[in-house]
């Protein structure tokens, strides 16, 4: 149960997601979340499924049955739903907001990266 914790941890913290927003984001309470990463109670298949799908890794990866991800050629990117409201500020500020460009700039780089996160 140990490395089920610390392999669910390490993914929610590689994408840089608090306890609390991971909760949100599968629908559950916080204190689960804690409860899951400090191994003081059994994740469910179903919310181990959700992570293996949301971070795109394997159930044997989360298991500790391997420490590839997916294979040798594999490179993790957790995938991006939706452009979410840190991302869009960020965005916000690599642009000139006097650029007569800077919407349809802005716009674009929110298509590529969801373009780039449907073929990662």
């Amino acid at each position: 149960m140990k490395v089920i914790g610390e392999r669910i941890r390490s993914l929610r913290e590689s994408i840089g997601l608090s306890q609390m927003k991971m909760a949100k984001k599968f629908g559950l309470a916080q204190s689960s979340v804690f409860r899951y990463e400090s191994g003081e109670t059994m994740v469910p298949p179903a919310v181990l499924l959700r992570y293996a799908d949301h971070f795109d890794v394997s159930m044997d990866y989360i298991y500790g049955r391997t420490d590839d991800p997916h294979g040798a050629s594999y490179e993790a990117k957790p995938k991006i739903e939706e452009i979410n409201p840190e991302m869009d500020k960020f965005i916000e500020m690599c642009f000139d907001p006097g650029s007569p460009m800077n919407e349809r700039l802005k716009d674009t780089l929110k298509k590529m990266m969801k373009e780039d996160a449907k073929n990662g």
